[in-house]
Formats: C-alpha cells, sequence, structure tokens
C-alpha cells in the first residue's frame, strides 16, 4: 500500500516549490494575487498539454510546466492579470519552437520573460525588491533551491555564478565610482535567489560538463556586468538570454563532433583475429 502512495521523483521539486510559495505568501504576501499566479499555472500547462499533443501526438507530464508557470507567476508583476497567463504561455511555447538538434535552447521562464519586457514592458515589470527584508522568505527560497540542486548536483553552478558576480561588482565600482555594498545589494534580493537557483541551473538547458557549466555561470556573470554598467534593470535576465543558448549550440556541436571522432576511430583500428 505505501508504493502506491509513493510521491515520483519528478513531482518533489514542484510540490517543495508549491509549498514554499504558499507558506511564503500566507506569511509575507509574496504573490501579486492568487487569481494572477493560477492564471500563470494553467496557462503554462495548458499550452504544454496542446502543444505536446499537436507536436508528438502523446500526452506530456506537466512537472515543468508546473515549475515554469510557478515561476512566472511569482516573477511578473502587474496590476493585470493577462501578463502573468501570456509570460507563462510564452515560456512554453519557446521550448517548441525555437530548438536546435531537437533540443530547446533557452530557459523557458528567462525566454517569457524576456520576450514579455521587450514586446510589453509598459503593462508588466520582474519582481524585485517587493518582499523587502523578509529573510524568512529567503531562507525558504534557499531550503528549497539548495534541495533541488543537491538532487541534480550543479551547486558548482551557483556557487561560480555568486562569486563571478562579487568579483564583477567590484569592478563596476571602478567605473561607477560606487559602493561595493551597494553593487552587490541586488544579490540579496527575491529575483536573484529565484534566478541564481532555479534558473540558471535549469538541467535542461545547461552545457553537458561540469567545466562547461561553470563557464557558462562565468559569462553570464561577465556579460550582466555590461547590462548593469548600461543601468539594465534586469541585467541577469538579458545576460542569461544572450550566454544560455549560445553556449548550448555550441556544446552540442562539440558533442556531435566528439562522437563523430570516436566512431571514426573505432572504424580505424584493426580488428584482431
Amino acid at each position: 500500500m505505501i508504493d502506491k502512495f509513493r510521491i515520483p521523483p519528478s513531482y518533489i521539486g514542484p510540490l517543495l516549490i508549491s509549498a514554499v510559495v504558499i507558506a511564503a505568501h500566507l506569511s509575507f504576501g509574496v504573490l501579486d494575487g492568487w487569481e494572477k499566479f493560477l492564471a500563470a499555472l494553467i496557462a503554462a500547462m495548458v499550452t504544454e498539454l496542446v502543444l505536446h499533443k499537436l507536436v508528438t501526438g502523446k500526452w506530456r507530464n506537466l512537472s515543468s510546466a508546473y515549475i515554469s508557470g510557478n515561476s512566472a507567476g511569482i516573477l511578473v508583476r502587474s496590476p493585470m492579470i493577462w501578463p502573468f497567463a501570456l509570460t507563462a504561455a510564452i515560456s512554453i511555447a519557446s521550448k517548441y519552437v525555437f530548438r536546435f538538434r531537437d533540443t530547446h535552447i533557452w530557459n523557458p521562464t528567462n525566454f517569457g520573460i524576456v520576450v514579455m519586457l521587450l514586446i510589453a514592458s509598459d503593462s508588466m515589470a520582474v519582481l524585485s525588491i517587493q518582499w523587502g527584508s523578509n529573510m524568512w522568505a529567503m531562507l525558504m527560497i534557499w531550503i528549497v533551491g539548495f534541495f533541488v540542486i543537491s538532487k541534480v548536483k550543479l551547486f558548482h553552478v551557483c556557487a561560480v555564478y555568486v562569486l563571478s558576480f562579487l568579483a564583477f561588482a567590484w569592478v563596476r565600482t571602478l567605473f561607477n565610482d560606487s559602493i561595493f555594498l551597494a553593487e552587490i545589494a541586488p544579490l540579496t534580493g527575491p529575483m536573484y535567489q529565484l534566478f541564481v537557483l532555479f534558473m540558471i541551473t535549469d538541467p535542461k538547458t545547461t552545457v553537458s560538463t561540469q567545466n562547461g557549466r561553470m563557464f557558462v555561470a562565468f559569462l553570464i556573470a561577465l556579460v550582466e556586468m555590461f547590462f548593469r554598467l548600461g543601468e539594465a534593470v534586469y541585467a541577469p535576465f538579458y545576460a542569461l538570454f544572450i550566454v544560455g543558448p549560445i553556449a548550448l549550440i555550441i556544446d552540442i556541436l562539440w558533442q556531435e563532433r566528439k562522437e563523430k571522432l570516436a566512431a571514426k576511430d573505432e572504424l580505424a583500428t584493426p580488428v584482431k583475429i
């Protein structure tokens, strides 16, 4: 009987994130409204169901869409409901439209948010300091985040990004004549917690090697520095939007080249009788 009620591993992350969202909202009001959050969730899951059925003819597990819907529902800020739903729908649709070698190359939520900032910036914004200094909310995000990234073994990505961000924050002080603490302050905000723990560590859109993932995290922080020097408010999202797909395409091509060379070596090796 116990086995019948065992939670599938793919649902552990979504359930933990749901628990955090509910607890954090009831305690600190972190959401822009339950109806907006649910609009993002429903839009993500319906889009996933419809597109996957149209493309493959099969029904899909919705855990990935559920996570994207949660992310959109948390990160988007707007007085209207439609930006939440449209962000989530665009996020999921990107997985089926923008593909390379049958692999989607953008983190879905990152793609949806950047596109919405480009086409509807007058109607929506992204979560930044709206949670104030509620450290309990931050603590809950870190607990869930560490649990999730420990399962996928991607803590090194977070570590390299944070260390790179700190180093480039110091570099920015040389250009801006600013205070170091002011430059690193965004790292403690809720937007960055979600970005570091859940977006740049997306297993589906990270490169295949550990060294490669660390280098990509460094590059994201580097590109973000230039956006910040240009006073771009949502610099990390823009940086990931540019660096992520380029790195993934290069990684896919590199892996294909290695496989071809290995196949040639195998054919060239004389067979001993």
